[in-house]
Order: C-alpha cells, then sequence, then structure tokens
C-alpha cells in the first residue's frame, strides 16, 4: 500500500466516543491495504462514491456507491480501489481505538508495508497476506 491511500486521504473529520470511531477517507485508485485482521474492534464501510472490491475470508465482492460492507473482529479482509478516480469511503471501528493507527501511519515519513503492519501491530492488527492487487490481480 503506498502511502497516498491513507494519510494524504485522511479528512481530519474523526468522530468518536469510547464505543465508535467514524472517518470518510478517499483512497486512489487501485490502492488498499494487506490482508488484515482486528483483535479488537468490528469495521463497517460504507460506499459513497466509487467502486471497491473487497476480500473477506476467502470470498471476493465489488461494490460500488451505496454499498455497505461489515467485517465482525478476527475475520481477514482487504479491500482495493478498482474504479477510475478516487473512492470516497466512509470507516466505522467499535469501540474506538483504531484512530491511533491512522494518526501514527500518517505521522511517518515513509510509511510503506513494513510500516503499516508495524503500527498496525500497535493496535491489535494483524498483517496476515498482501493486498488484493497482489493475491488477487484484476
Amino acid at each position: 500500500m503506498r502511502s497516498s491511500s491513507h494519510e494524504r486521504g485522511l479528512r481530519n473529520s474523526w468522530q468518536r466516543s469510547r464505543g465508535l470511531t467514524a472517518f470518510e477517507n478517499l483512497v486512489a485508485s487501485g490502492e488498499g491495504p494487506p490482508l488484515h485482521t482486528h483483535a479488537n474492534e468490528d469495521e463497517a464501510i460504507y460506499i459513497l462514491d466509487g467502486e471497491v472490491r473487497f476480500k473477506l475470508g476467502d470470498e471476493i465482492q465489488t461494490g460500488a456507491a451505496g454499498s455497505y460492507v461489515f467485517i465482525p473482529r478476527g475475520t481477514p479482509h482487504a479491500w482495493q480501489n478498482v474504479g477510475g478516480g478516487p473512492a470516497r469511503m466512509l470507516f466505522h471501528f467499535t469501540p474506538s481505538g483504531m484512530e491511533r493507527f491512522f494518526d501514527g501511519f500518517a505521522a511517518l515519513e515513509a510509511p510503506g508495508p513494513a510500516a503499516f503492519e508495524t503500527v498496525g501491530a500497535e493496535v491489535g492488527m494483524d498483517v496476515v497476506g498482501p493486498p488484493l492487487a497482489q493475491s488477487d490481480p484484476v
């Protein structure tokens, strides 16, 4: 995952409480995180604009604007923007806490796959495979 996928697209619009973290993210075409799990949070993603492929476990599906994906904690998952332009996505994590990952990743001078794994491990996120662009190219 290149750095543009998260820290440049992350908007300063955190909404969080002890129970929920929510934010909007712009993701460049072709971008997406490696296959990973969350030990502590459930994740939900709503596609506002664009087209995104999702992998949950062994299943891969594509969703357009208006699609909603719920990812229970512990589920291996990845996603990739497969549209021709940026995808605008709304993320929810419950309970809150994942904002520490995004803040830490965005603060790095040279973010990349190794940094994603290192910063992720600090918040209970475990990388278990490559990004969809590598494991299941379009």
